[in-house]
């Protein structure tokens, strides 16, 4: 087992490891076999204080320190990532039951981010605009914020974790991150290691392992902290706006999503059947941009049904230790009790399981739904693991229709043999992404990334993150004399 779990099993605060003072543990299991891989005593409200404390007072020197110096901790953290990349993939692994490909997808995607935020060091610009007063000079600068909360979830954590921490510390911020209590080493004291390994001056990135059943709101109510990102389900998320908004924070929200698949009926079956099973089964269906429905043109549902069962048929479940693996453990045993339970709902419903999976500790077997009634609130809500829906349709219209039936509207995807069909039809559909002859699962460094309705609030990535983690003041300067009326 990586040395990681006994290592780096504490809270990071002020630069310095050191155990938390809660009056309990949380334990990091293996999801697959159970293993005990750590055990943290839990962050205090006061230790939470402690890490905000730490990064406000580190961050006056770090913002008034050259971009270029801050890009090159940033270009270093990035080297260490590229070199530890076997570590981080055991880890990862371990953690959250992640297969190979997950893990060599997240740590893809982890190292273009963190190449993102290299380049946002240098981002921000300033603006001189025209005064209508005659003698004066307008200047709008853009700052840091000050501090940023970061809240990870356990399906992408070290990824998701450096999607908003990076950044954040590229433009001038200090940081304190709060991982997902069963992701504790990936989202967060994995992240805090390789920056302090990079050169990151102490207290600017700050990491509580703790609950909210210790801290309640203390992570988000506090006063220092000006902006809170949070990466999780939308119940959460909605308390975390609300807290956000009464004490006048800014909050970016990435939260779930209920995503389609479109099959129009030019489309090419077997391109289409390869992106559906991708889009609803990598890493067992734990992402927020899952295609938890897949529409397909009655004209062809025959053809893809046959396929796609046969083709899910065949993904190996089981140790994601073991390269052929595509399917391993879902996060937690009451997780996999909720998707026994989706399954059984289904069917009672009046749903035919054209594949039925069985659960076996964490594993969860693939299953292949059809038949669900037009009303069935499962049409509606996110399911968090390997359960497809398919859903019949006949005609565009109709298609938009129930896409767009849902509290969520994160991404989607559309198959057509004509790419400006499928854009019409894009533009139709209330998301924030949506993809043409491709998955549901995508995320680019400069691509503005996030959803509408449930799905979250604000974007980031690339210039949108830039907007998310400084703010704009403006100075004025009279080089004349003003006239007042008094």
């Amino acid at each position: 087992m990586s040395s990681c779990f006994t290592e780096l099993a504490q809270q990071y605060i002020g630069g310095e490891w050191r155990p938390g003072t809660g009056s309990w543990d949380i334990i990091d299991f293996d999801p697959y076999n159970g293993e005990k891989l750590a055990s943290i005593t839990i962050a205090t409200a006061d230790e939470v204080d402690a890490a905000y404390r730490a990064a406000r007072d580190a961050q006056r020197a770090w913002a008034d320190t050259s971009p270029y110096a801050r890009r090159a901790v940033l270009e270093r953290a990035l080297r260490l990532v590229e070199e530890r990349t076997d570590e981080i993939t055991e880890v990862i692994v371990a953690e959250l039951g992640g297969t190979h490909t997950k893990a060599a997808f997240e740590l893809h995607l982890a190292k273009e981010f963190l190449r993102e935020s290299v380049q946002l060091a240098l981002r921000p610009e300033g603006r001189i605009l025209p005064s209508p007063a005659d003698g004066k000079e307008n200047r709008l600068y853009r700052v840091p914020v000050g501090v940023v909360g970061v809240i990870s979830p356990f399906n992408f954590p070290f990824l998701l974790s450096l999607k908003s921490v990076a950044p954040a510390l590229a433009l001038g911020n200090g940081v304190v991150l709060k991982p997902h209590q069963n992701t504790p080493i990936a989202g967060g004291a994995l992240v805090a290691k390789i920056f302090e390994d990079a050169g990151l001056p102490g207290g600017l990135l700050n990491v509580v392992i703790t609950d909210i059943a210790e801290i309640g709101d203390a992570f988000i109510e506090h006063p220092i902290p000006k902006v809170i990102s949070f990466t999780g389900s939308d119940a959460v998320g909605r308390h975390v706006a609300t807290v956000c908004a009464a004490h006048f924070k800014r909050s970016v929200l990435e939260l779930g999503g209920n995503s389609a698949l479109v099959v129009l009926d030019d489309a090419d079956v077997d391109y289409a059947v390869d992106a559906a099973v991708f889009s609803r089964f990598v890493h067992q269906g734990q992402v927020c941009m899952a295609a938890n429905r897949v529409l397909v043109d009655r004209s062809l549902e025959a053809e893809f049904t046959g396929k796609f069962v046969t083709k899910v048929r065949s993904l190996t479940v089981g140790d994601p230790r073991d390269p052929r693996t595509v399917i391993g453990p879902v996060i937690n045993a009451s997780q996999a009790e909720v998707l026994s339970g989706v399954v059984e709902q289904a069917i009672a419903e009046g749903a035919t399981a054209l594949l039925r999976g069985t659960t076996t500790g964490n594993l969860v077997e693939p299953s292949v739904l059809t038949g669900l009634p037009a009303d069935s609130p499962l049409l509606r809500q996110e399911i968090f693991g390997p359960v497809a829906l398919l859903v019949p349709f006949d005609g565009e219209e109709e298609a938009v229709r129930i896409v767009n039936d849902t509290p969520y509207g994160l991404s989607g995807a559309v198959h057509t043999a004509d790419v400006e069909r499928g854009v019409r039809f894009a533009r139709r559909i209330d998301t924030g992404m949506f993809h043409v002859n491709d998955g549901t699962v995508h995320d680019e460094p400069i691509v503005p990334f996030g959803g509408e309705k449930r799905s979250g609030l604000g974007r980031l990535n690339g210039g949108a993150t830039a907007e998310a983690f400084t703010t704009q003041k403006w100075i004025s300067v009279q080089h004349g004399r003003s006239a007042f009326p008094f």
